[in-house]
Parts: structure tokens; sequence; C-alpha cells
């Protein structure tokens, strides 16, 4: 029952350049830097495979797994690590190269899930595995959301032109920090969730993901105010 951390990192970044181990708050490293020493102070995780085809990402790599043999480095093809990569061959080749038999997909733009956040999400997940067959974060929205096509609210659920947002319905975007699911399901569905996924609900900074230049600078900004006092 095992859980392998899957970590992809990528050289080429487009929107954040050399996003994985530039500095980020004052840390050598930086993202990359910063979410090896989450997993590693994980108690639920039993190993971390770090796959990718950046060279200064395999090189910070290296030296983490040198300190815990849990972590594994392994060169991604460079095929499977482009811009125009299909995601779908990407989730096909991840269960060749890790150990576990639940694989837990993360990523480095997910700056504030902490070590205690990954541990108390497998937990849930092993929870939920009695009705759901997989785990992915979210966060709630409850807004009002307008479609300019049919122009109206898409999630009224009354009469009421202006219903309180209480009474809206939630929708939930992927926040892109945790997609937790079997190898088994990785073969039978080719993607990193099953059919029924429980949603795990994240709140705040939590669900924050590091997309583009101008997230890089604000996860930076929060990162000093709330870790470096």
């Amino acid at each position: 029952m095992g859980v392998t951390v899957f970590l992809p990192t990528r050289k080429g970044s487009e929107r954040v350049i050399n996003k994985n181990t530039r500095p980020f708050a004052d840390r050598e490293g930086g993202l990359l830097a910063l979410k090896l020493d989450q997993l590693l102070g994980c108690k639920n995780v039993d190993e971390i495979i770090l796959s990718s085809n950046d060279e200064a990402s395999l090189e910070l790599g290296r030296v983490y797994a040198e300190k815990d043999s849990r972590l594994k480095v392994v060169v991604r093809p460079d095929h499977l690590a482009l811009s125009t990569t299909s995601l779908v061959d990407l989730v096909k080749y991840v269960p060749q190269v890790v150990g576990g038999e639940h694989i837990l997909w993360t990523h480095v733009t997910s700056p504030f899930v902490t070590s205690e956040d990954y541990d108390a999400i497998i937990d849930d997940y092993f929870k939920a595995l009695h009705g759901n067959d997989s785990l992915m974060t979210v966060k709630k929205i409850q807004n009002f959301l307008w479609d300019a096509d049919k122009h109206d609210l898409v999630n009224r659920q009354n009469n009421e032109k202006w219903p309180r947002t209480q009474d809206l319905k939630p929708f939930y975007e992927i926040d892109s920090a945790v997609f937790l699911s079997s190898k088994a399901n990785y073969k039978s569905f080719q993607d990193r969730i099953g059919l029924r996924p429980k949603l795990f609900v994240q709140e705040g900074i939590k669900s924050f993901d590091v997309d583009w230049e101008e997230d890089f600078f604000l996860a930076e900004q929060l990162y000093l105010q709330l870790y470096k006092k």
C-alpha cells in the first residue's frame, strides 16, 4: 500500500523562466528545493520520484538523494518533457518509474502545501477509498459565475435573480497541488484520477499555483511574510 510521489519538472519553462531552481524567497534551489524539503518531511511517503530533463533540477535532486534514500532522481526522456507533450503520454510513463501501489502527483508550483498537508491528504485518501477511488485537491468557488452566451448566472439554484452567495451552487477549481490515485487506475484509465475522485478542498493560499511571472513574485512576498519573520 506504499505511496510514491511523482514530482515532474522540465527545462524550458515559457511563462516563468527557470521557475524550478531560480532563487525563491532567499532560498537557493528555489521552488524545487522547497518542495523536496516538504516532501522529505512527510511521514506517509515511501518513495519520491523526481522526474526531469532539466540539468539544474537533476543536479539539485542528486544532492538531496544523498541525504534521503527515499528520493530517486530519474532522467525523463526529452520527448516526454516538451511543452507540446501530451499529458496522457506522460501519465502512461509514470507507472514505469514508480515503485508504490499509490501515486501522489504534485508540483513545485504549489509552495504552500506543507509536509503536514501532504500527510493529511494521504490519510484522507485512504479513508475515502471506501466510496471513492482517487483524490484531487481543489479550490471551492461559490461566487457569481456569469455565462456570456446565456447572459445569465450558471450557478443559480433558485428563482431569485441575485441570490445570496451561500445559496449559489458551488463549483470546484482544480488547483493541481495533488492528484492521488492507484497505479492500477493509471493503467486502467490513463489518468491521474479514477472515476470517483474525492475532492479535497484546500483553503486560502494552500491552492496558490505559480503559473505566471507575477504569481512567482506574489508567492515570494507571501512566503517571506509568513515564514521568514
